[in-house]
């Protein structure tokens, strides 16, 4: 199965623009941040476990076991915060 693949603010500067993934049916949201983890030392580092990083599928909030689906987007970015 194919998804897209986007990241914002500061995990766009580390890992690039948008892209197409191709994944085994059954991948989670935790499945393909531990696989972009793997690029490099960069990539390890934006999105290590302890990182507050959150996920959306299809532009909904989603969880490391969220289940992707053929198609699917698949986003990445820092916790927002404002004042």
């Amino acid at each position: 199965m194919k998804i897209q693949l986007l990241f914002f603010a500061s995990l766009r500067e580390t890992l690039g623009g948008p892209r197409t993934l191709e994944l085994p049916a059954g991948a989670t949201v935790a499945q393909v941040r531990a696989l972009l983890a793997a690029e490099g030392e960069a990539p390890a580092e934006a999105l290590a476990p302890a990182r507050p990083v959150r996920a959306a599928v299809n532009q909904v909030l989603a969880s490391g076991e969220a289940v992707l689906a053929d198609g699917d987007e698949l986003a990445f970015f820092p916790p927002v915060t404002g004042g």
